[in-house]
């Protein structure tokens, strides 16, 4: 046979068809930085972790390396919680896997609302054929104990889910003494971190929380596509007595620990290079202190919140529940705030957000979460919204016009 002969036993194929074949140059990205709602800029070593060369979700070494992600996620939440893993999703999956492994159809699930993710948590809920119920708050105020209590004693739900920090809004819920109402009522705490761990004090335990879950792409500075999932014991007894299967199988907690657990029994492929990149931010986290992580939010928040008032400028949320990693901006009345975010986005390379829900066109967004939280880059923005803002208020134009 000739070399260049195609064998005999192979079949005659159709020709390809090339219509979307692209011929592109290698990927280039311009440098952003990001001080929206999130993602938030990635650490450097956190990125270099992510182009490690993989190894097997099996192997020894990576085995080890789970235990590490583990045991560095229950010192950021402060929780002793075996069942405490980085689910191989964004936040949104670790969000759904609190409700899939803990509803059974029928029961009555109570989402304390005060926010675009208050909405979506009430949306899964239902998803998953519970009975939701929903008590709300205007977007830019907090609930009370003694609001939560008078609608845990209405409804006597089965879990009562609520949002720590509201990305919409810029609100952070006081949490302390909710776990408590929750066992007088002999229901579940499930509770939203997505915008508060690694940045904002949480204590799982001290709170009684039965269920939280978070993010990658912000306070831990990592990028997106991992969702740190805890569940203590009580959730975990309520999961194990459930009358049917999870009815979501890859979120499925009782399939994940035989994985994560002592068995490590192959469950789907990891993600090895996320949780490279994860195992790193939770290191430098580690490195850095839960306290002095905290404080240093803190403070590059307050000088935020201090030079947006020195310009003018209004700030949505009260000072007094005022998130350290999200700012909510009133956009000034004739200010187009979309036109000046693409203005800093396109010439200047800084994303701030806009609003959501609500919120849509009335407030800008302002992340300062993880590695991104520095006066530097404070003091940079402030300098934009304080020389290039006049531009783009009613009759500026006009004016400059005339000039």
């Amino acid at each position: 046979m000739l070399l260049n002969q195609a064998p005999a036993f192979l079949p005659v194929l159709p020709p390809v068809n090339s219509s979307h074949r692209l011929a592109l140059a290698p990927i280039a990205t311009p440098n952003r930085l990001l001080l929206g709602p999130g993602p938030s800029n990635a650490h450097p070593t956190v990125l270099e972790a992510l182009a490690r060369t993989p190894i097997g979700h099996l192997d020894p070494l990576y085995i080890e390396l789970m235990g590490e992600v583990q045991e560095l996620l229950r010192y950021a939440w402060q929780t002793d919680n075996r069942l405490t893993i980085p689910m191989s999703g964004t936040g949104s999956a670790a969000m759904e896997a609190t409700l899939a492994n803990t509803i059974e159809p029928g029961e009555k699930v109570l989402v304390a609302v005060k926010g675009y993710f208050g909405l979506r948590l009430a949306d899964m809920a239902g998803r998953y054929r519970a009975e939701v119920v929903t008590i709300e708050k205007p977007w830019g105020e907090a609930f009370s104990l003694e609001e939560l209590e008078q609608a845990l004693l209405s409804h006597r739900p089965k879990i009562l889910a609520i949002v720590h920090a509201e990305t919409s809004t810029g609100i952070c819920q006081p949490v302390e003494g909710i776990g408590d109402l929750c066992r007088k009522y002999d229901c579940l705490l499930l509770l939203d971190t997505v915008t508060s761990l690694g940045a904002v004090p949480i204590y799982l335990d001290e709170w009684k929380v039965d269920l939280a879950y978070s993010c990658s792409q912000k306070g831990l500075s990592c990028p997106p596509g991992l969702g740190p999932f805890s569940m203590g014991p009580r959730a975990e007894a309520k999961m194990l007595a459930r009358q049917g299967k999870v009815p979501n199988w890859y979120l499925d907690v009782s399939l994940l620990n035989k994985y994560w657990g002592s068995d490590r029994v192959y469950h789907h492929t990891a993600p090895v290079n996320m949780n490279f990149g994860l195992r790193e931010a939770l290191r430098l986290l580690a490195e850095e202190g839960l306290e002095a992580a905290w404080a240093r939010h803190r403070s590059n928040a307050e000088r935020l919140w201090a030079g947006l008032e020195r310009l003018g400028l209004e700030l949505h949320a009260p000072q007094h529940l005022r998130l350290p990693t999200l700012t909510t901006v009133r956009i000034p009345a004739g200010i187009d705030g979309k036109a000046f975010s693409l203005h800093l986005l396109n010439r200047h390379g800084i994303e701030v957000g806009g609003g959501l829900g609500a919120l849509a066109g009335k407030v800008w967004r302002i992340g300062l979460m993880g590695y991104n939280s520095q006066p530097e880059n404070v003091d940079r923005l402030l300098n934009l919204f304080e020389s290039e803002l006049p531009a783009f208020r009613p009759g500026a134009a006009l004016a400059g016009a005339a000039v």
